[in-house]
């Protein structure tokens, strides 16, 4: 394949041109595929009702999970799904989920609405749903409330495969071969509902439980995840990369919301154009984030063999007006498409470190990508917007820099335009744009350089308005659909970004 090397020109209202060059040479980073990951918790109907109906139910179903969300999971090429949580993971017992569903305890779920958790979905139906939708299954363990011994425990039920008492466990309950789980989160949000623990502490009690998770030299090939950031707490990263040995950590999380605020979150359709730049100032604050810990780690790390995973983020805002506040249901609109571009966008750009993301949440809660009412499955606007980006996923990025123009609201400004792209090993080249600006157009141009393509093709996604959203009577009202709005030469490719929308162009 040619080296690429692209001009870039960002064209204001008034045609002034901004170019910068985008060159794509050997060595630069890979996409990794888990940044376009999910998380699935125990809260509200994002397992029963949502992927679990049982299998009784009316609804097609595979071993209670229903087909439907298995086949979309699918084409949406979810690379790893995270679960049981959350803050319902530092109160989960696994033992409490195997075995025979009748004899299973209930407890009561106290994060999320007070009901009682029936423990009839466990680990054997979370891991071999992950194994029908191909997708990577990333175990939270429980530190908050558990024990060392319970996660090593867990950790040999699920993967060994020789004669032990957790391998004849897990085979008296019906699975013969272990799923071998490589990616384990050493317990979550330590510094709130994981167990309020300072950063030292929770470092000292991360040594503890990755010391037993596996033998000296991690043979087994864990990728344990550390309980990270709460958004801009650097201090906590630099605690956990000054005092964990990095022979012992794989990864650190970072959890971030585009939240306007905590005490007045906005309703997720009724919003105002205000409270729509104010959710994207929100999400876009991202950049920040990952720049200013990927330095910090940088500090400890300058070979960047600990992984940045942000393993929950998204748009979240006040709950459907007549359900359950615990329950976090919210619909999904043309504003949360436009955080899911941007968002995934930063990953790509800085994927030297980020190597795993997971979208809070995959059914019926936050940012969901699909909600279900009974029978009825519908897939949001978000859904489109990961569908349409899949192409980069372990694709090379092809960096991207230049100057956007502006989107001003009052007095506040935010950049209009979000570029990633990536070639992949096709040698096709990827470009995935957003427009944040809900009344005006921007042009683009790229001087097409020494990409030697043969055709361009394109899809967008966009509405009328920002509060537009997929509802269960009009379920495709917001779909990807072809986008023609470019002019292309054999030298120059003219992109006209219609207000608020995402677009991904394929040169092939």
């Amino acid at each position: 394949m040619l080296p690429l090397v692209a001009i870039i020109s960002c064209l204001q209202l008034k045609s002034q041109s901004i170019q910068v060059t985008i060159d794509s040479q050997a060595g630069k980073p890979v996409i990794n595929r888990n940044i376009y990951g999910h998380f699935a918790e125990h809260l509200g109907a994002c397992i029963y009702g949502g992927f679990f109906v049982g299998d009784s139910s009316r609804i097609p179903n595979s071993a209670g999970v229903r087909n439907d969300i298995i086949d979309a999971l699918k084409k949406l090429k979810v690379p790893v799904l995270r679960w049981p949580g959350g803050c319902f993971a530092d109160t989960y017992h696994w033992k409490d989920g195997v075995g025979a569903k009748a004899k299973r305890p209930s407890i009561v779920n106290t994060w999320w609405g007070g009901v009682t958790e029936d423990n009839s979905f466990g680990t054997h139906d979370f891991l071999n749903m992950c194994e029908k939708i191909g997708a990577a299954p990333y175990l939270a363990g429980n530190v908050g409330s558990g024990t060392v011994q319970e996660l090593t425990e867990w950790v040999q039920y699920v993967n060994f495969g020789g004669a032990s008492p957790m391998s004849k466990m897990r085979k008296d309950n019906g699975r013969e071969n272990p799923w071998n789980v490589q990616f384990w989160g050493v317990g979550n949000e330590a510094w709130g509902c994981g167990g309020n623990m300072t950063a030292e502490y929770y470092a000292n009690e991360y040594r503890k439980y990755a010391t037993f998770m596996s033998d000296w030299g991690n043979s087994s090939k864990l990728f344990r995840i550390a309980s990270g950031a709460n958004s801009g707490d650097f201090k906590w990263t630099e605690v956990l990369m000054r005092d964990i040995p990095h022979h012992m950590l794989e990864g650190v999380a970072l959890h971030h919301y585009a939240v306007i605020d905590w005490n007045n979150k906005s309703s997720s359709t009724a919003f105002t154009e205000q409270q729509y730049m104010s959710s994207l100032k929100s999400a876009l604050k991202m950049e920040e984030l990952v720049t200013k810990h990927s330095a910090i780690m940088d500090k400890y790390d300058p070979a960047k063999k600990v992984a940045l995973i942000v393993d929950e983020w998204g748009g979240w805002y006040n709950v459907e007006p007549g359900t359950n506040p615990g329950f976090l249901f919210q619909q999904n609109t043309i504003r949360d498409a436009m955080i899911a571009g941007v968002t995934l966008n930063i990953f790509n750009n800085h994927a030297d470190r980020v190597r795993m993301a997971n979208l809070a949440q995959t059914v019926n809660v936050l940012q969901a990508v699909i909600l279900t009412n009974r029978e009825k499955m519908l897939l949001t606007p978000t859904y489109h917007v990961m569908e349409m980006y899949n192409v980069h996923q372990d694709a090379a990025l092809v960096p991207v820099t230049f100057r956007s123009p502006d989107y001003v609201l009052g007095n506040d400004t935010l950049a209009a335009v979000s570029i990633s792209a990536s070639t992949d090993t096709n040698g096709n080249t990827h470009i995935s744009l957003v427009n944040i600006d809900p009344a005006r157009s921007h042009e683009v141009r790229f001087s097409a350089g020494n990409i030697k393509h043969k055709a361009i093709s394109g899809r967008i996604l966009s509405s009328p308005k920002i509060q537009d959203f997929n509802s269960f009577e009009q379920p495709d009202k917001i779909r990807p659909v072809p986008f023609n709005g470019f002019t292309n030469t054999s030298d120059l490719v003219t992109i006209k970004l219609p207000p608020a929308s995402v677009v991904v162009l394929k040169m092939n």
